[in-house]
């Protein structure tokens, strides 16, 4: 989802002081605030000092009693950590800051980078696979990365073992991105440490988590849609049939990114989630030459652009901003919502047409539900109950 579909009745003030910095961390670590929430608070209010100073208000309004922000203590350890461990810090509206992220209502509120982050400003391509990787699916990788290297892409995965662990050793000298799940400073798995440390040296490695976070299984499909939104395209070499892989290329395709696949042996259950990919319309894969002609030769001057524009978030849309629901219609939206979703994530777009409504009033009622408890969000624009 776009974050121009949403109003942006407060100009937006990009963070450049320490305590702006500190007021971001405070409101993306707060409870019950996601992603999604945190852009349209930001929105709303203009600056993160602002949204947090309403934040207990707006807690309070759907329902929530005790509730704070996070503690100022709390963004202050974290900032420390982040700098004893050498990373920067990356926030919205910061020269920094990835633009093509700010395309997104789920873009990540901040980014630890640790590394070159002028590899930001280059053309991507996310190169993911399978861990238990097969001989020619490791060679395969490994020239992938090696060829696009050399074509002035910079090569991103997630640091796992496998496919992504070969992407990465091929696009060394040429550059690579490196998308954790855990904290910048801790290494999953220990076997990637010596490569860890050599693409802090000469790459980027980014997280969206604080430093020393070690790894849940929630943090990584959040991993999987930032390498998926960062990358014009993903390439997937190897893949089950159930994998994360497989949920790589479909928050890619929900970011409009191209996907792509190096076909296998159908005996082989390392090329079940490749194949199915082709199946349905991803591009095949036979080598770097195919990837290139996919793209385009337009693709590297577009995404070198991008960093030189304006790093504030999208303009204001030229019509006025929806005005908001009465209450009666607000607590129907509410109950018609909370009866369309279940245990299973559906598609937000999905539900903006079966509620027969518009995406800025949806957002208004999800940022309530959110901070209730009442919704998850899951990414690649997908709603649950909570």
């Amino acid at each position: 989802m776009k974050t121009g579909l949403f109003s942006y009745p407060t100009p937006f003030t990009p963070p450049t002081t320490e305590e702006d910095e500190l007021s971001f961390l405070r409101l993306a670590r707060s409870r019950r605030v996601g992603a999604t929430t945190f852009h349209r608070l930001l929105a709303e209010h203009g600056n993160a000092q602002a949204a947090l100073a309403a934040l207990p208000d707006v807690a309070r309004a759907a329902g929530a009693s005790g509730y704070a922000p996070c503690p100022l203590g709390v963004a202050e350890a974290e900032l420390a950590a982040g700098r004893r461990a050498g990373a920067q810090l990356l926030l919205p509206g910061q020269p920094a800051y990835p633009t093509d992220l700010s395309e997104f209502s789920d873009a990540p509120p901040l980014l630890w980078a640790l590394g070159d982050t002028t590899l930001l400003r280059r053309p991507r391509v996310a190169l993911v696979g399978a861990r238990n990787a097969s001989s020619l699916g490791l060679r395969m990788a490994q020239r992938l990365a090696a060829e696009l290297g050399k074509a002035e892409f910079t090569v991103i995965s997630g640091l796992a073992r496998g496919i992504d662990a070969a992407a990465h050793d091929a696009a060394l000298p040429t550059g690579t991105i490196a998308v954790m799940a855990g904290g910048i400073d801790v290494i999953y798995p220990q076997e990637n440490r010596a490569l860890a440390a050599k693409i802090a040296q000469s790459g980027l490695r980014l997280s969206e988590v604080p430093p020393g976070v070690e790894p849940q299984a929630r943090h990584f499909p959040q991993r999987n849609r930032i390498i998926a939104a960062l990358s014009r395209a993903t390439l997937v070499v190897e893949a089950a049939a159930r994998s994360g892989s497989l949920l790589t290329a479909r928050m890619a395709l929900d970011y409009g990114r191209d996907v792509m696949a190096v076909p296998g042996h159908p005996m082989d259950a390392r090329a079940a989630g490749c194949n199915m990919l082709i199946r349905d319309g991803a591009t095949l894969i036979r080598g770097a030459d195919d990837v290139l002609e996919a793209l385009g030769p337009n693709v590297a001057s577009a995404t070198e652009a991008a960093p030189r524009a304006a790093a504030s978030p999208p303009a204001p849309p030229a019509q006025a901003a929806t005005p908001p629901a009465a209450p009666t219609q607000q607590t129907d939206l509410r109950g018609r919502l909370l009866a369309l979703l279940g245990p299973a994530p559906t598609p937000e777009d999905a539900v903006i047409r079966d509620l027969g409504t518009d995406a800025a009033t949806l957002s208004r009622a999800l940022v309530t539900l959110e901070i209730e408890g009442e919704v998850i969000r899951h990414p690649g624009g997908l709603l649950s109950r909570g």
